[in-house]
């Protein structure tokens, strides 16, 4: 009697079927790869701990809505794959976030690399996706310290072909400063305080000039280093010239330890309007200064009252930042949206290439997208210089809140890059 296997097959008909089905996959390799190719595993570095950690503080929460968003998958070209995100903590580490590339590169084997927040982080990711050949997608930093912070020459073709990024830069922040400047009566002169990085020398090399060619003077004593902790000198040079605006980008520790110093020493009595950037974007920021944090002007890159949904989620900005309040009992912060965003356009180019498991076709993608994100349109057809895709920075301002429930209220005070975006605050001068 021949002897039967549990599934009613014999061993030969087993044994048949099984070289067939191999001969078929042999000669069809598409459906050995079908199943394996359902899945795609996404690298995402931000800060979350170190001097920039405040950016990252509410990726977790933007996660969450992301991988919600995706638990079913996402379908490219009638097929659904499942998506995988492995999310790492720079630490705020130029030389840990380039680590924790090259290992998802080399060793998670993603297909599509995010990353967001500061020269720090972004630039060292996107040279070692640019030289793995991994296709990148970043935001949040100017894209003058992405570009031509990584080696590209102004006038000469882009060197990258796998790195893409989108956000401000020195035009975006040229028209918010002259903007919103032009709200309060000074005497034009700017003291400004530039570090020795990334940011501040691009900001340096290309802001400074145009704010110059608009009739500012721009007192200027050089750049200083990240950590210093004593700015008397500035403050003392400031006096003398008589400034009545301030712009800095500074990181978080450095601003609080001058703007203290400019109290103490009399300066922030002479200041009409306080125009801070990269630093005092956060409420924690504004918290830290107690009083000398009321009136701070800022620009923002995101906030919760921009009039775009995201395609991915479904979520306008209130809906989207009301629902972290609620879950976390803190108050929103503009790298909620910021973060989503990066995540609309990259789903967005994914579902835009030929093959989302082909690095060259999710390269190209990028090249073309242009794409509605809840921080509004991403469009790398028409961007300053290849590789880029600008995007708005709007005039902002603290102000001490009257109805609470948080300390301080973060208001829009113009629009000059973004129309569509309500101005809802009349700018107060800081020394009111």
């Amino acid at each position: 009697m021949k002897k039967i296997n549990k599934t009613g097959i014999s061993r030969r008909q087993f044994t048949l079927s099984a070289l067939v089905g191999g001969a078929v996959v042999a000669m069809n390799p598409t459906l050995a790869a079908a199943k394996s190719d359902k899945k795609l595993r996404l690298g995402f570095i931000s800060p979350r701990t170190g001097h920039l950690g405040a950016f990252g503080e509410t990726d977790p929460f933007v996660l969450s809505q992301v991988r919600q968003a995706l638990a079913n998958g996402l379908t490219i070209n009638n097929v659904n794959y499942d998506i995988e995100i492995l999310d790492r903590d720079s630490q705020s580490d130029p030389s840990r976030a380039g680590q924790l590339a090259k290992d998802l590169i080399n060793n998670e084997n993603i297909d599509f690399m995010l990353v967001t927040v500061a020269p720090e982080t972004i630039n060292p990711v996107s040279d070692a996706c640019e030289a793995a050949g991994i296709p990148c997608l970043s935001a949040v930093m100017p894209w003058e310290s992405w570009y031509f912070g990584r080696g590209a020459k102004p006038g000469q073709p882009s060197p990258f072909k796998w790195t893409y990024h989108f956000s401000f830069g020195v035009d975006e922040f040229y028209k918010t400063y002259i903007s919103q400047w032009s709200l309060i009566k000074t005497n034009k002169k700017v003291g400004v305080m530039y570090p020795n990085d990334a940011d501040g020398n691009a900001i340096r090399t290309f802001l400074k000039p145009k704010l110059e060619a608009a009739g500012y003077t721009i007192v200027d004593p050089g750049a200083y280093e990240t950590g210093t902790s004593d700015f008397s000198s500035q403050i003392a040079l400031f006096k003398r010239e008589g400034i009545e605006i301030f712009n800095a980008f500074p990181i978080p520790s450095d601003f609080a330890a001058l703007w203290r110093q400019a109290a103490q020493q009399g300066l922030t009595r002479q200041i009409k309007i306080a125009q801070i950037a990269r630093t005092g974007l956060f409420p924690s920021d504004i918290e830290a200064l107690g009083g000398l944090g009321n009136n701070l002007a800022s620009a923002c890159y995101w906030h919760k009252d921009f009039p775009y949904r995201s395609p991915l989620t479904g979520q306008t900005g209130t809906q989207l930042c009301d629902l972290y309040e609620a879950q976390t009992s803190k108050q929103w912060t503009q790298q909620i949206g910021a973060c989503l965003s990066l995540f609309d356009a990259a789903m967005e180019t994914l579902k835009t290439s030929i093959d989302p498991k082909n690095k060259v076709n999710v390269a190209m993608a990028m090249r073309k997208l242009n794409v509605s994100t809840i921080a509004g349109q991403v469009d790398f057809t028409s961007g300053p210089v290849p590789n880029v895709a600008s995007a708005p920075i709007i005039g902002t301002q603290w102000v001490k809140s009257k109805k609470g429930p948080f300390q301080f209220d973060y208001l829009i005070t113009e629009n000059a890059t973004d129309r569509n975006v309500p101005v809802t605050h009349k700018l107060t001068p800081y020394n009111a």
